[in-house]
């Protein structure tokens, strides 16, 4: 045992086994070889047998010329990541093709300009130019799935590339605590211009050894792990954690599943939300689903130039949609994954410049963009307190979609997919026949109020089922009836001969009719020719039931017009109407009136029936509404009970109307709706007038001409002449004898009927009057006329104007309180009242044109102007026929 001491003491630290619990310590393995070391201790014995394996001896890790200036420091001597032996083989992907032939050119040039010594270094710069211009056009007009390949390029650098590119010292961390080290995720502490970081990341491999063992950059739940375990280290040291995102996805193996892959990456969601610390994430390649975003829960989320995040690959998607992964550049279109789209929808937020030509072209100037990113990022983060970053991290992902119950969602985030080429579910005939049925009735029953706008677009929805059933339901009897090779063949003819501004050509247009012939007559044969007639029925009556639905939104009241702009509308309106009162009116202006006084209509009676409705006269409205119908079905005047009723529910209203909430706005509408309709009225007139003396004019020209013509007649003149010398020789009138005088009645009477005959040519009546018939008669009909002007210009007035209103009521009342018999001091109130009134309403139609016809009937004239009445009425008389002094009940 002595020896054995002797031999211990000499041994190295690294072969001895230390134990406490054999009761000594540093047995050396070799001197114990195969001896059996026997102790005896309270009569208990314990062998000890120790044998020694050979095994293959490993490299001494440190070499002894280290090179202290190494990226990542000289612990990175311990990583097994080393720069590759071989240069990898040059990888140049599908849409590169035409730079290879470029640049294959520019080699043959150089290797000729070296074999024959001759110059061509003017066709070199030329073909490099033209190079540099293909490279430049061709990189920043790339499509979303080309920008896929170059993230998913063999070449494109990896995370720890990237790590030792920008870090002064960095040094790899391994395993989970759970005995497992996945190596698609490194983790390890590193500095960058003197600030601690923890590096986390997916690795791909540089070629197929690597790949293999790092799994292609798929992590499994062993990764996640290391990767949880890893940011909590830094979360209590205080290091910033920066996260680089390349990876298709999560594993999706069996194992990965039964290891609680889904937990693990929910657990890293979790724990990522929590940390105290700033977070950046840098999507360097693909970032694929959960496996991305388990690392990817940052406060900034960056993304190389070309990098692609998304949920599902593009081949994926297009074979979910499209049932073929073909459709992928579709697919990466819509699914708007690349850099520039992302930031648009605030998921990323910023992008990180490559070269052209992608990252791989220059990795150490890629990284050293990354390592501008990561510091402008940090010195933004480390402004925030704990709470502020939490609360940051929480905001950005919140705010992710933008979408909020109650708020209309912006255009342009709406992203429309192509729509499945499988065809849709045929829709059962019942079902359409229900539906149509309801639309009819919903229609039908919105007779008092107008139709929901949701039916158009149920109807319009409907509508396209249809279109699409039937046009199916034709495609598949054309195929029933073999008919679908001659279809196929005329659409290709008709697609050709339609392409110029040409009418179609007879042959094609016979050969259409033929064939369109021969479907009809053979349609019966079809299996599904019922239910194609069937559809076909239903989409006929889907279009009788727009059509009654267009009828009934005619009925829709216009929306409320602002009472600002419809006065501004009535005072422009008011200065065209002064302009134009040298011309005849514009028809756009009348119309302008017209549709005016429509829409103040339906306000007026809108606002009535809100009034009505506040007032609580709804129901008594309504049942006389009802009454009325009933009463006035057959010719009979209206039935004194009912005018009782309804005289006491308009005095009702009157009354109780300054009560109801929208009572001046009824009163503005209203009085505007006097303005409007006083300007038409004044415009019809002005038209009409216009027109009267315009065609007056004309027909006086054309009776003078035929007039001038009747006494041209050389006969008549002749004639005129030979009686004209006869009177001239009669010394007065009493001398003429009685053969003159018969000759002068005959001239006249021919005279008479060569200008009636004129007169009548022209179109015109005519009457002839005797002596001592009244010659006025032919002014009745123009007194009366202008009688019903100035009675409709008083009542309208009476009804208007807010003054007069009030005096009229002012009026009744006195007549009320002083009954049978009034006394003087009423029946003076009665009398000034009335003259007030009068007064009032006589300078409001003196403003109007009715005093100008009135002043023309005056001075003997018609409203024309053009014939003279000669002893006509007196003054007093057309007063009282034109009823000037007209009484007020």
């Amino acid at each position: 045992m002595a020896s054995s001491s002797a031999t211990l003491a000499s041994s190295a630290a690294s072969d001895l086994l230390r134990s406490s619990t054999g009761g000594f310590t540093g047995v050396p393995l070799r001197t114990l070889g195969r001896t059996g070391l026997v102790l005896k201790r309270r009569d208990l014995t314990v062998s000890v047998t120790a044998k020694l394996r050979k095994v293959k001896k490993k490299e001494y890790p440190w070499s002894g010329n280290l090179d202290p200036n190494v990226k990542g420091g000289v612990l990175t001597h311990l990583s097994p990541f080393k720069p590759l032996k071989e240069k990898p083989k040059p990888v140049i992907l599908d849409f590169e093709k035409p730079l290879l032939d470029l640049e294959k050119k520019i080699s043959d040039v150089r290797k000729m300009a070296d074999e024959t010594g001759l110059d061509f270094s003017d066709q070199i710069s030329s073909l490099e130019n033209k190079y540099q211009k293909a490279l430049k056009n061709l990189y920043t007009h790339l499509t979303p799935i080309q920008r896929v390949n170059i993230a998913r390029h063999p070449h494109r650098p990896t995370c720890l590339d990237h790590i030792f590119n920008i870090t002064d010292k960095f040094m790899e961390l391994h395993g989970d605590r759970n005995g497992y080290d996945d190596p698609a995720i490194v983790t390890g502490l590193g500095s960058i211009d003197g600030r601690t970081y923890m590096f986390i990341g997916h690795q791909k491999g540089r070629n197929t050894k690597e790949s293999i063992n790092r799994n292609f950059g798929m992590p499994t739940p062993h990764g996640y792990r290391k990767a949880l375990r890893m940011m909590e280290y830094a979360d209590h040291h205080g290091f910033p954690v920066v996260t680089f995102i390349d990876t298709p996805g999560a594993y999706a193996d069996l194992k990965s599943e039964e290891l609680n892959q889904g937990e693990a990456i929910a657990h890293n969601l979790r724990s990522m939300f929590g940390l105290k610390v700033p977070v950046i994430s840098i999507v360097i390649g693909e970032g694929g689903s959960g496996g991305a975003l388990a690392i990817g829960c940052a406060n900034k989320l960056l993304m190389l130039e070309n990098g692609v995040f998304y949920v599902a690959s593009p081949e994926a998607c297009a074979a979910i949609l499209w049932k073929s992964s073909k459709a992928a550049p579709k697919a990466a279109k819509k699914l708007k994954i690349t850099a520039t789209e992302l930031c648009k929808l605030k998921v990323a937020d910023g992008v990180i410049p490559e070269p052209l030509g992608g990252a791989h072209v220059d990795p150490s100037w890629t990284s050293q963009q990354i390592k501008i990113a990561i510091n402008k990022a940090m010195d933004e983060l480390t402004k925030m307190n704990t709470e502020d970053l939490l609360k940051h991290r929480m905001l950005k992902f919140r705010k992710l979609g933008g979408f909020k119950e109650g708020i209309p969602v912006d255009p342009k985030k709406k992203r429309n997919m192509k729509k499945s080429d499988i065809p849709p579910a045929k829709i059962s005939v019942s079902e359409v026949e229900v539906q149509i049925e309801k639309l009819k009735q919903q229609i039908l029953k919105s007779s008092s109020q107008p139709p929901k706008l949701n039916l158009d677009k149920t109807i319009k929805k409907l509508e396209e089922k249809l279109e699409k059933e039937v046009d199916q339901e034709l495609s598949e009897a054309a195929k029933a009836l073999g008919l679908t090779q001659s279809l196929s063949k005329l659409r290709d003819e008709f697609s050709k001969a339609s392409s110029d501004d040409q009418p179609l050509d007879p042959l094609l247009k016979g050969k259409i009719e033929k064939l369109q012939a021969d479907f009809n007559r053979r349609l019966s044969a079809a299996p599904n020719a019922n239910k194609l007639k069937k559809k076909h029925g239903m989409l006929k009556e889907l279009t009788k039931v727009k059509l009654l639905l267009s009828d009934r939104n005619k009925d829709i009241p216009p929306a409320k017009i602002s009472d600002s702009k419809v006065e501004v509308q009535i005072e422009k309106l008011k200065q065209q109407i002064l302009k134009s009162s040298s011309q005849p009116p514009k028809l756009d202006l009348d119309e302008t009136l017209k549709k005016l006084e429509e829409k103040l209509e339906k306000e007026v009676d809108q606002e009535l029936s809100e009034a009505a409705k506040a007032l609580g006269l709804t129901e008594s409205l309504s049942k006389l509404r009802d009454e009325l119908p009933k009463a006035s079905s057959d010719d009979q005047p209206l039935d004194p009970l009912l005018k009782g009723k309804i005289e006491k529910l308009q005095a009702d209203f009157n009354r109780r109307l300054s009560a109801a909430p929208n009572a001046n706005k009824l009163k503005k509408k209203h009085d505007e709706l006097t303005k409007v309709k006083l300007l038409l009225s004044d415009r019809n007139k002005e038209v009409a007038s216009s027109k009267i003396n315009k065609e007056a004019a004309t027909l006086t020209q054309e009776l003078k001409k035929k007039f001038d013509d009747v006494m041209n007649n050389p006969r008549i003149k002749e004639n005129y002449e030979a009686l004209q010398s006869e009177i001239q020789r009669a010394s007065s009138a009493s001398d003429l004898d009685d053969e003159l005088k018969k000759k002068i009645i005959e001239f006249n009477n021919e005279v008479d009927l060569q200008v009636a005959n004129a007169v009548k040519s022209v179109g015109l009546d005519v009457q002839f009057v005797k002596p001592g018939q009244d010659g006025n008669k032919f002014l009745v009909r123009e007194i009366e006329e202008l009688n019903k002007d100035v009675k409709k210009e008083i009542d309208v007035l009476a009804n208007s104007s807010t003054d007069i209103k009030r005096m009229i009521e002012q009026l009744k009342v006195e007549v009320a309180k002083a009954g049978g018999t009034p006394n003087s001091e009423s029946k003076n109130r009665i009398v000034a009242l009335t003259q007030k009134i009068k007064r009032s309403l006589a300078e409001a139609v003196g403003s109007s044109s009715l005093k100008e016809r009135y002043e023309n009937l005056m001075s003997g004239t018609s409203g024309d102007g053009s014939l003279k009445v000669g002893n006509g009425l007196t003054d007093d008389e057309l007063r009282e026929k034109v009823g000037a002094n007209c009484s007020f009940s």
